[in-house]
């Protein structure tokens, strides 16, 4: 529960220190004087959105601190001391924003995950939002319960998968007509390389052997010189060894000359083995048209993959490596759409056992949701009010399942129940958001309720009513109500006076006799006036009556302490 509010330099408010209590606090003032300003700096400390507009004229900033009971998630982040947090937010005046809790600096989102568990505020806004489609259906789901809720998420999970499974399913089948044409051409290419068989340094090997064959007869005619000036029997070699032999007797003589018959006795072995060589390169030189042209076509098959593939018979053959890859890959695309299929139906499967089951929770929650409602419309003066939960089918499935709710509304007997948002006034839906409210007081442990406006349109029993109703709300809660209406003023547990003088606002907790005056101004806009106060005193004693000898319940009142 909310234990202070501190607000410096908001709106008309220059300085206000709140102290709020279990059970039902109330505000109240002069329209005008600030009020809204209350529930809009708890807003701030809960990480609402912030603008430069909200900052006080004059002031550099508007600073707002809350104290409260720390809610799990502040005991689980490591936010809570002594059991308690305090959760601060400065605007400035240039609109930039900083959020502390504890003191330390924190993100916005830090905030506002503190006060999903701590507050739940009613508004203006929020009765309007009840007449959309969306929201009547997540009340409803609300109403139904956790299990149903768990149902409601899971479903949400499989209706997102089944969607991103027929996406993909999609792409891939209208990829199909593009995926035959690539798999043709690779094919093509396949076939082309595998049968060409290039090996790596062949282009080169065969332009060699072309240009021996290209220029066969010259050749011939050459190495048959080369032969004639070695001599065709041998005779350089047959000289070189005579030399050999004349420089080895001159080294019995001089040993200088060894050396030189050394070189002279290699040279005699190079020049035979010369001959030797000179004359198998001349004996396998031989004209071979065929063979030449055979040679100049495998060339041309080369040249082709090379102008097409790659530089070289290595690029050649990472491209088909890659080819190959390629064409796997898109001859398993059948078979991933196949697996798809399956996988798409068992995921539709899921979601369509999961959508009956919302279903049937939805139905079996309605009628006792409208009775719910129903009643509590009759405690708050609505007695010819009836109620309906209709479930209206979807076009196509959803992400929420196959239906919408939609509450049929009728204010008083003989009129016809239509949707609410056709014939509901602002008192009716008012009472009516309360109802809800109401209808789903022990299915979540938000431990503050804020009313803001909820008053609007109504009067008389009816407010008398309403106070009745967010007095016992507040033995289960702590209530924060903004009212203009002396009724629901009545049953405040703690009253606070918010109240505008020289255009700032200040608050003040009423007491006693202070209670009876501000009931009186709110009766009949005369503070002093005897009559009215003889009314408010009626008034209060009319609420303590209503609320009989019930108190609030022990745990409630412990956690005030």
């Amino acid at each position: 529960m909310l234990r202070e509010l501190h607000i410096r330099g908001l709106g008309v408010i220059e300085r206000a220190e709140l102290e709020l209590h279990p059970g039902l606090n109330v505000l109240t003032g002069e329209t005008g004087a600030g009020k809204t300003m209350i529930t809009v700096g708890l807003q701030l400390a809960l990480g609402r959105r912030a603008a430069a507009s909200l900052v006080r004229p004059g002031a550099a900033a508007a600073e707002v601190d809350l104290r409260a009971d720390a809610p799990p998630v502040a005991v689980r982040e490591g936010w809570a001391e002594e059991g308690e947090v305090i959760c601060s937010r400065r605007v400035g005046a240039d609109g930039r924003s900083t959020a502390r809790i504890g003191g330390r600096l924190a993100p916005l989102s830090a905030l506002a995950s503190i006060g999903e568990e701590l507050v739940e505020l009613h508004g203006q806004h929020e009765g309007l939002r009840l007449l959309s489609p969306s929201a009547q259906t997540a009340f409803l789901d609300r109403f139904a319960g956790p299990d149903h809720l768990e149902t409601l998420r899971a479903h949400g999970e499989a209706h997102a998968r089944a969607r991103a499974l027929a996406e993909r399913l999609e792409e891939l089948e209208r990829g199909e007509r593009d995926r035959e044409r690539e798999l043709d051409l690779l094919a093509y290419q396949i076939r082309e390389i595998e049968a060409a068989a290039p090996r790596p340094g062949e282009r080169i090997e065969l332009e060699a052997e072309a240009a021996r064959l290209a220029h066969v007869e010259r050749l011939l005619e050459l190495a048959g010189e080369a032969l004639r000036t070695l001599g065709d029997e041998g005779a350089a070699g047959d000289a070189l060894a005579g030399a050999a032999g004349a420089l080895r007797r001159a080294a019995e003589l001089d040993p200088a000359a060894g050396t030189l018959a050394e070189r002279a006795g290699a040279l005699a072995e190079a020049a035979t083995e010369l001959l030797r060589e000179a004359r198998r390169y001349a004996e396998g030189l031989a004209a071979d048209p065929a063979r030449l042209e055979e040679v100049q076509g495998r060339l041309a098959v080369l040249g082709d993959l090379r102008r097409k593939y790659g530089e070289d018979e290595e690029e050649v053959l990472a491209y088909l490596e890659r080819a190959r890859e390629r064409a796997a890959e898109l001859a398993g695309a059948e078979t991933r759409a196949a697996a798809l299929r399956a996988e798409l139906e068992a995921a539709r499967t899921a979601l369509a056992e999961l959508a009956e089951r919302l279903s049937e929770g939805r139905r079996r929650a309605a009628p006792t949701l409208a009775e719910t409602i129903g009643r509590e419309l009759r405690e708050l003066g609505m007695a010819g009010a009836r109620v309906e939960v209709r479930l209206v089918p979807h076009p196509e499935p959803t992400a929420t399942g196959l239906e919408r709710a939609e509450l049929g509304f009728a204010g008083g007997p003989g009129q016809p129940l239509l949707p609410l948002a056709r014939v509901a006034s602002g008192g009716e839906l008012a009472r009516t958001m309360l109802a809800c409210r109401s209808a789903v007081a022990d299915l979540d442990d938000v431990p503050t309720l804020v009313f803001d406006e909820v008053d609007q349109g109504i009067g008389g029993e009816a407010a008398l009513a309403v106070g009745r109703r967010l007095a016992r709300l507040a033995e289960r809660r702590q209530v924060l109500v903004v009212t203009h209406l002396p009724q629901i003023a009545a049953f405040a547990d703690h009253h606070v006076l918010v109240d505008k003088r020289g255009g700032t606002a200040a608050v003040r907790a009423l007491e006693g006799e202070e209670r009876v005056v501000e009931l009186a101004r709110m009766l009949a806009g005369m503070p002093g006036s005897r009559g009215a106060a003889v009314h408010a005193e009626e008034l209060l004693a009319e609420a303590a009556r209503l609320r009989g000898s019930r108190r609030r319940r022990p745990a409630l009142a412990r956690r005030r302490g």
